[in-house]
């Protein structure tokens, strides 16, 4: 098949923040174009958003309805391949739901949905359509996380034992949602963001790092969330104790009050034979612990990495490389795996193709914020997932 994966664009448009990394994440690799958006709910912005794209007037829609029924009318050789969702949280579900209803894959900007029920909904269309669905847990997308799994999946640091993963930001530590911050809008608003507000917007990639790197899934936990800024509606810090299948214990915290802090992801696990560390500022590092020898540091695109790190890197040994890239490596997988599907081609479990977020994930996601939010109100009792 000789040509690119065609997508369309729910969301994004002037103004927005996510739409545009995900539009230089899908163009990183050339092979994926935008042909089509629905940018804003406005269908006046949206249009204008398309244009600001050199997108043509007629594929420039006033909402992400009219998007999808005028793409499925279009001839297979001309039509979208799959909806990329860069919305708020409220508006993921429906656009999933509508689209895959018509033919079409997705891949959506996380949490999966607004609400648990809403994604066990969405699992059962996904499943129903045949249809791919990818959420855009990012952080997975690294090379040294993707080292860091195959490394506790091949067992070299035996048993797995504690996993500590933190998310901490700073830029919600006044409530900056008042002055009319869109970002911390809608983030810290239960109409668009749901029960949680920074569970839900970066917990949850902390949740789904220390499940993608340790194959291990979070049976209960006991957490304590808090809204420190007065007058916020959801929480703005969370701490939560976690259970593994399998016996392994963990901790999660993360925060947007802790002041002066950015995007400071770190993730350590520890096995009975050796520990990994990885941070989110330094992503081309690895860190390896031995009970008896040195540290070992690993780093991006050397020879000594395993086959998925080495297909995750772009650049040279020493050339950064970063969150973009990341973002990048989960649209390329997923175009991959459209064009199988195109080409009739079928792909194994173990595929790279596959190696990107489903809906599965999703469900996990939106059960961890639901089992962190009860566990809190009831006082950090012990709660299991709902999955």
């Amino acid at each position: 098949m000789s040509r690119k994966i065609r997508y369309g664009m729910v969301g994004g448009g002037r103004g927005a923040f996510i739409g545009a990394v995900h539009r230089i994440a899908a163009n990183m690799d050339g092979q994926i174009e935008l042909v089509c958006g629905a940018f804003s709910s406005d269908p006046d912005k949206s249009r204008a958003s398309g244009s600001d794209l050199y997108l043509p007037p007629s594929r420039c829609y006033g909402s992400f309805a009219e998007m999808i029924q005028a793409e499925r009318a279009l001839p297979e050789g001309e039509r979208m391949d799959f909806v990329s969702i860069v919305t708020p949280n409220h508006v993921h579900f429906p656009p999933a739901k509508m689209a895959l209803e018509h033919g079409f894959h997705v891949l959506s900007d996380k949490p999966a949905t607004y609400d648990l029920a809403e994604a066990r909904t969405l699992q059962s269309l996904v499943k129903k359509s045949g249809l791919l669905y990818g959420l855009t847990h990012n952080y997975t997308g690294y090379p040294l996380v993707k080292e860091a799994r195959d490394l506790v999946h091949s067992g070299r640091l035996g048993k797995i034992r504690k996993v500590v993963v933190e998310y901490p930001q700073g830029w919600l530590a006044t409530r900056i949602e008042a002055s009319g911050q869109k970002q911390a809008a809608w983030r810290t608003d239960p109409k668009r963001s749901g029960a949680a507000g920074c569970i839900g917007d970066i917990g949850t990639h902390a949740e789904n790092l220390a499940e993608y790197v340790t194959g291990l899934q979070i049976s209960e936990l006991a957490a304590d969330i808090t809204a420190f800024v007065k007058g916020r509606k959801l929480d703005d810090d969370g701490n939560v104790l976690l259970r593994f299948k399998g016996g392994a214990k963990g901790v999660l915290h993360s925060s947007q009050i802790s002041v002066g802090e950015e995007n400071n992801l770190n993730l350590r696990v520890y096995g009975e034979l050796g520990g990994l560390e990885w941070h989110q500022k330094e992503p081309n590092t690895l860190l390896l612990k031995w009970p008896d020898q040195p540290m070992q540091v690993y780093r991006t695109a050397n020879g000594y990495l395993g086959a998925a790190a080495k297909a995750a890197g772009r650049t040279p040994p020493a050339h950064p490389e970063g969150y973009l890239e990341a973002f990048a490596n989960i649209y390329r997988n997923f175009a991959a795996a459209i064009r199988a599907r195109l080409e009739k081609r079928k792909l194994t479990k173990e595929d790279p193709a596959l190696d990107f977020p489903k809906i599965e994930d999703g469900v996990r996601g939106m059960a961890f914020i639901e089992a962190v939010v009860a566990s809190s109100k009831a006082n950090a009792a012990w709660t299991r997932l709902d999955v």
